[in-house]
């Protein structure tokens, strides 16, 4: 039920780019009815799951074609932590669409647009950056949307889940739109007639507002989707073959709020540095500021984009294998020490374990929902793990 959750909000981000497949509609439909089956046995049940990473991967794989069709293929990309002295407007969310219409919406009204949370890797799409005014990203993750909305002045836009109660200091300042609401907020309306969503409101009520407050500056480095890196295999090769890159880190998925989780910011931080991290989703927020260098030009953080973005490190895995001339994905010098937090993960997470990967360490706890009994059959054939302590996950996990 988890992983059709996530798969069914992929699907949702590729149908409103116009992308949709009807066999993937369809496996959700026969997945619904079959959890009202009581005659299903346990191995009935895994093969179900199992199918449900099938279908994760071919979401993810429209998606990314709706998002690099639409968009272009992700590039390299800095991307700016500071503001300007236009009053702005904070999109957070996924909703890549609803941003490029409310850029071209925005130009020429003394507007800037900055991202936040899961919309960083828009940067990235060559398409939106012909926007002079798409100024950059403010904030962090979003946990920490209370302090990033207040200190930003301007009115925010949520395009997505991820909203979190807000205050009332700012109520009055966040507009919701598409698949999320909240009481009490201004909600923008949906498309009519194939026409652009009217952001009129929101960008009027900008310009009466002051420039976002400065909370930090600098750059942040990203766009390392499968295409990029790709065009890069020869110099990772390389660099692996040469011992310059002992290991690369898969530390994709989710961030939370939970003390728990600086984990993942200890565990970067003391990665030895002959080390890689592979990343996509907010969970790289916890990481992804560090000054942790880079390994003959590659940088030590290769941030792939939003949590469906999982799909470019599962490509690059794949790919990696042909290269290497190896017979199974788990020979490769990838480790997995995934964050999770909610269904995206999840779907993920099957998505990866169809594709064969095994080993994966899943924290900062493992899912509550799994039995005894389940948990059990991951850990016998997929070899799922939780996490322990930085030292000695880093011990298991590197050597």
């Amino acid at each position: 039920m988890y992983g059709l959750k996530g798969m069914a909000a992929y699907a949702y981000h590729a149908r409103v780019l116009g992308f949709e497949n009807e066999e993937i509609d369809a496996f959700m439909q026969k997945a619904l009815v079959a959890t009202l089956d009581d005659k299903l046995t346990a191995d009935d049940l895994v093969a179900l799951v199992m199918d449900t990473g099938k279908y994760g991967v071919e979401v993810m794989a429209l998606l990314d074609k709706a998002n690099t069709s639409t968009y272009g293929a992700p590039e390299v990309t800095k991307v700016k932590l500071g503001v300007g002295n236009n009053p702005g407007i904070l999109v957070s969310g996924h909703d890549l669409k609803d941003l490029e219409e409310l850029l071209k919406q925005t130009e020429g009204t003394g507007v800037d647009v900055y991202t936040h949370g899961e919309m960083l890797p828009a940067h990235y799409y060559p398409a939106f950056k012909k926007y002079s005014h798409f100024a950059g990203n403010y904030g962090s993750s979003w946990w920490q949307q209370d302090k990033d909305f207040a200190s930003f002045n301007g009115p925010v836009l949520m395009t997505t889940n991820c909203l979190i109660p807000p205050k009332d200091t700012y109520k009055d300042r966040v507009y919701t739109t598409g698949v999320v609401g909240y009481p009490g907020l201004k909600h923008l309306p949906e498309r009519k007639d194939g026409q652009a969503k009217d952001f009129s409101e929101i960008i009027a009520h900008a310009q009466k507002c002051a420039p976002p407050q400065e909370i930090e500056t600098g750059e942040i480095v990203g766009g390392f989707a499968h295409n990029t890196v790709l065009s890069l295999a020869d110099k990772v090769i390389a660099a692996v073959k040469a011992g310059q890159i002992r290991k690369f880190v898969v530390m994709a998925g989710c961030d939370g709020r939970m003390k728990s989780r600086e984990y993942y910011t200890e565990f970067a931080k003391k990665l030895p540095q002959d080390t890689v991290i592979l990343t996509a989703g907010c969970a790289k927020y916890r990481y992804n500021k560090l000054d942790l260098g880079d390994i003959g030009g590659i940088p030590r953080v290769l941030d792939a984009g939003q949590c469906n973005d999982s799909y470019s490190l599962a490509v690059i895995a794949l790919k990696l294998k042909e290269a290497f001339g190896l017979q199974d994905v788990n020979e490769l010098p990838i480790v997995y020490n995934i964050a999770w937090y909610e269904q995206k993960a999840v779907i993920v997470l099957l998505a990866l374990l169809y594709l064969g990967v095994k080993n994966i360490h899943l924290g900062p706890t493992l899912p509550a929902f799994l039995s005894p009994h389940v948990a059990a059959v991951l850990v016998e054939k997929f070899g799922i793990g939780g996490i322990t302590n930085v030292d000695d996950d880093l011990q298991a996990l590197i050597g």
